[in-house]
């Protein structure tokens, strides 16, 4: 009897649904997205360095650490990825932040989650949402790093400190600036919940890493006011030129 039902629920396409990529129809049974958009978006395993993401050979070659982390390491412990910022995972976070897509916030926690859980990661005491300034955060109408990590801390069944950072100063958008113009922008733009960071592991959350300014600021804004260990997880890791 089941059979049947779903056998004539699929013939009168009630199984069906658009693929928030590309919108194409698509069988609900195969997930949100269609197959040629899930193939796209399919999670980064390998030929990457597990310190800073960036990436070089084939998706199944090991990792490797590169010459500059070698040199001189980001103040992160541990990265965590779902892939690389191209193609239509680049697609999707772009509409989800600026094209009214807060519809798609399960989509993307699923794929930062399945990251995660993929490295087999240390399970953090608490999760830290990267911060939007007041005014961005008004303007956009919501933080995708906080959406982000709720779902992730429901997940993980650990707390997300929505103001365990908090940004201090209002700055010009990341995106307008070289990668040295970005660590002066960024520096000092945080403060930290030093009561609830304190000898805690802190799982940071943010939905892409371009340059590490804003990254590697939060990190090190946490560790200063007493955080025991820092880790790091985006959904998307952009290479640069």
């Amino acid at each position: 009897m089941l059979q049947i039902l779903s056998t004539l629920a699929r013939r009168m396409g009630l199984t069906m649904t658009r693929c928030p990529v590309c919108s194409v129809l698509t069988d609900k049974a195969h997930g949100a997205l269609c197959p040629a958009c899930a193939k796209d978006t399919r999670p980064r395993t390998g030929g990457y360095c597990p310190q800073c993401g960036t990436m070089f050979g084939k998706n199944d070659d090991p990792l490797t650490q590169c010459a500059e982390c070698r040199l001189d390491p980001p103040p992160w412990d541990n990265l965590h990825f779902h892939g690389n910022y191209s193609g239509k995972l680049r697609d999707l976070i772009l509409s989800y932040k600026f094209n009214d897509g807060f519809g798609r916030t399960q989509l993307l926690a699923n794929m930062a989650s399945r990251a995660f859980e993929g490295d087999a990661a240390r399970i953090p005491d608490v999760i830290i949402p990267v911060p939007l300034h007041r005014k961005r955060l008004q303007w956009r109408g919501f933080n995708q790093s906080t959406e982000l990590s709720r779902v992730l801390g429901k997940r993980l069944n650990r707390p997300v400190l929505k103001n365990g950072l908090i940004r201090i100063r209002h700055t010009i958008p990341q995106t307008r600036l070289g990668m040295l113009e970005r660590r002066v922008n960024i520096k000092d733009a945080f403060a930290a919940d030093a009561e609830n960071v304190k000898g805690k592991i802190a799982l940071v959350v943010d939905d892409v890493y371009t340059t590490g300014a804003t990254l590697n600021e939060c990190t090190r804004t946490l560790k200063h006011a007493g955080a025991a260990g820092v880790d790091i997880l985006v959904l998307a890791r952009a290479q640069q030129d």
